[in-house]
């Protein structure tokens, strides 16, 4: 939650720190925890932060450690100061800078818009999203540069999502056509939906399945089954990921452990509900990205992951 010091609040914690030379280690440690708290420095050893009770808590604790390491650490109460000196120090919490290089970041990924995959500018809106929650936690004295920042935000991630979820419908199977040994077609670049629809293909769909990945320019094949892109046979809906419509509508859904994978694809590609396990399998992935020479290289390696869930995840009928 953003941390915010009320109007009203006027009084100073002042650390005064004499941390021993002898021991990088242990000063390290300090002067990362004070950077953490947010603490402004107001000259070599001395470190600015409002009063609050967790403020105070964190510094108790910290005094203690640096005087265990041989260091001395005092926290100084500054009672109430109004006026040029009070504007003086609320100066130096000031996080505008940071916002707006935030809002930048943020506006230059508009370019890619209709030309970058939607997904991958979702990841990196997901990495801004992060970087807003830190430079919010230590704003103590919010000021109109956060509001803008959040708005930024929010409307890029409503644009992406759109893009994310087209509205406009799918091209439809033909009445009773069957899906095996078939060409099945997607775009490059490969990350997890796809991956995960190929894997789904070949292993519950079509296991003689031909997989061509196209470039953006390149045409469909005209008897192949498109998934994972605007316009294919199989590609996102208002809620779900290419993959899990796959499930929904090949009638796999109702396999758990297939629902499970869907649910981290899911988060991989445009968030929404964290599951744990996703952090792994993108570690996973992104090190089968760069081992991968081609295309079919990095469905290999791929594969082995979504096996690997699958089998953990499976549970046999008892009977």
């Amino acid at each position: 939650m953003p941390n915010a010091v009320p109007e009203a609040a006027q009084s100073w914690l002042v650390t005064i720190a004499q941390l021993p030379v002898e021991d990088p280690a242990s000063r390290m440690r300090v002067l990362r925890t004070l950077e953490s708290l947010g603490a402004a420095v107001m000259r070599e050893g001395a470190y600015l932060l409002p009063d609050s009770a967790e403020n105070r808590r964190s510094l108790d604790a910290l005094a203690e450690y640096a005087t265990k390491s041989g260091g001395v650490v005092h926290v100084l109460h500054v009672a109430a100061i109004t006026g040029a000196q009070s504007d003086a120090f609320r100066r130096l919490f000031d996080r505008s800078a940071r916002y707006e290089d935030l809002i930048k970041t943020v506006e230059s990924l508009r370019v890619g818009f209709g030309q970058s995959d939607p997904s991958a500018i979702s990841r990196v809106l997901h990495k801004q999203r992060r970087e807003l929650e830190s430079i919010a936690a230590l704003d103590f004295f919010p000021t109109q540069a956060r509001a803008r920042a959040q708005e930024a935000l929010a409307k890029c991630e409503a644009e992406v999502k759109k893009l994310l979820f087209p509205a406009h419908a799918k091209t439809p199977l033909g009445p009773g056509e069957s899906l095996l040994r078939r060409t099945w077609a997607t775009r490059k670049p490969l990350w997890a939906d796809r991956l995960a629809c190929a894997w789904l293909i070949r292993r519950f769909v079509d296991p003689e399945a031909t997989l061509k990945w196209l470039d953006k320019a390149e045409a469909v094949p005209a008897d192949a089954v498109g998934f994972a892109y605007d316009g294919a046979h199989f590609t996102n809906t208002d809620t779900r990921v290419t993959y899990e419509e796959m499930l929904a509508r090949l009638d796999l859904a109702k396999n758990p452990a297939l629902a499970k994978i869907g649910s981290i694809v899911h988060f991989l590609e445009v968030r929404g509900t964290p599951v744990p396990e996703a952090a792994g399998v993108q570690t996973l992935l992104q090190g089968a990205l760069r081992r991968s020479p081609q295309e079919a290289d990095l469905l290999a390696e791929a594969e082995k992951t979504f096996d690997l869930l699958y089998d953990a995840y499976f549970e046999p009928v008892r009977r």
